[in-house]
């Protein structure tokens, strides 16, 4: 392994890096225990990223890294292209959960709880804490499900979303439980979905252009009820049944009486139960075996007042169409028994078709790469 450097920028612009450590055992990593398919393996792509969250994939080995549960935003950097990072920067602190990052037209964006953040021109300012704009400030201001997962849809859109203040809740404002979307300059903003309790992963199919995202179930129906979801929107619109009906056709016990789970739009995949389902993508890239091709991967974090822990993978979702044909794991072992070393975050696809996941329990991002 190689030794990694800790870049000291002038005083004057007030910013320290992260010191980025690539050895495994010094942070109690046991990529050992990983359990992938045949050909595949995982390796520290980098270590030492406090709250690894949300990942952009930047050009010239850049990887832009959000926090939830710190207030910074990292560039972690790969300057060699051997897929260890070698430097990180800290492009911006103080800011109130900084979770999602997403680029377009070399801007960096960032969503805090109720503002969305452009940094300019970000390839050229990203060493020296960048100034940013405020392209929109009304979101709601609560912490409960107040981190945003954001994107940048094929309509050149920003989607973000907006949890539910609550466990389970029915909202008078419209925004709550929602999906929104915004031009680049933070005009036009408008719902795209309702009754999406929290989603903090999607993406969009690579043929049909169509926003695919997960949900993360209530809490307290017990440890098998109701499941997480993964959706697809085809259109602008769609009610997901949130706080009505879960999964299938599941009436919530509290506000799902006399309601008919049939006029929701219906999950394309149930998953488990409280697995905390979060970043996803479809696998575009030439690397995996063809059978992975436009298939999805998630993140799941894991669960936190299940009695047995359910989660901490990443699972694979294939499909035939728009119908999910299985939903197995991909990558496990960061739950071993009831103990947890680990709980991925997001995924994202590097340029050469590998997967990097972030980890935001171990402050680590992992690579994981196939070789036949």
């Amino acid at each position: 392994m190689k030794k990694l450097l800790t870049i000291l920028l002038p005083a004057l612009i007030f910013c320290t890096n992260a010191v980025i450590s690539q050895n495994p055992s010094k942070h109690n990593l046991k990529l050992h225990k990983i359990k992938l398919p045949k050909g595949f393996k995982i390796e520290v792509f980098a270590t030492g990223i406090p709250d690894a969250r949300s990942l952009e994939i930047g050009k010239d080995g850049i990887v832009f890294v959000g926090n939830r549960d710190k207030d910074k935003v990292y560039a972690v950097v790969d300057n060699d292209g051997d897929f260890e990072a070698d430097e990180s920067y800290i492009i911006a602190e103080g800011l109130n959960m900084p979770n999602g990052v997403a680029l377009y037209n070399n801007d960096l964006y960032v969503s805090e709880v109720s503002r969305i953040l452009k940094f300019p021109d970000i390839y050229k300012n990203y060493k020296s804490r960048p100034d940013f704009e405020v392209i929109y400030n009304q979101y709601p201001t609560d912490h409960h499900h107040g981190w945003k997962y954001i994107d940048f849809g094929p309509d050149g859109k920003l989607y973000v979303p907006v949890g539910a203040p609550c466990n389970i809740c029915d909202s008078e404002d419209p925004v709550y439980a929602s999906i929104t979307r915004m031009n680049p300059d933070g005009s036009g903003v408008e719902i795209f979905a309702e009754g999406v309790r929290n989603t903090v992963g999607f993406d969009w199919h690579p043929e049909t252009k169509e926003l695919w995202f997960t949900d993360n179930g209530r809490d307290y129906m017990g440890d098998n009820l109701p499941p997480d979801e993964l959706n697809y929107a085809p259109e602008k619109g769609l009610n997901y049944g949130y706080p009505y009906c879960h999964g299938n056709d599941i009436q919530d016990p509290e506000f799902g009486k006399n309601k008919d789970c049939d006029k929701y739009t219906k999950p394309v995949q149930e998953l488990g139960p409280h697995v905390a389902a979060l970043g996803m993508l479809f696998y575009t890239g030439e690397m995996f075996p063809e059978k992975y091709k436009n298939q999805v991967f998630i993140a799941e974090h894991g669960s936190w007042n299940r009695s047995s822990k359910i989660g901490y993978r990443v699972m694979l979702v294939t499909l035939d169409g728009n119908e999910a044909l299985e939903y197995k794991p991909f990558a496990k072992g960061w739950l071993q028994g009831e103990s947890v070393w680990g709980r991925p975050v997001d995924v994202a696809q590097l340029p050469d078709g590998s997967l990097l996941v972030s980890d935001d329990y171990a402050n680590t991002i992992y690579r994981i790469s196939y070789e036949k």
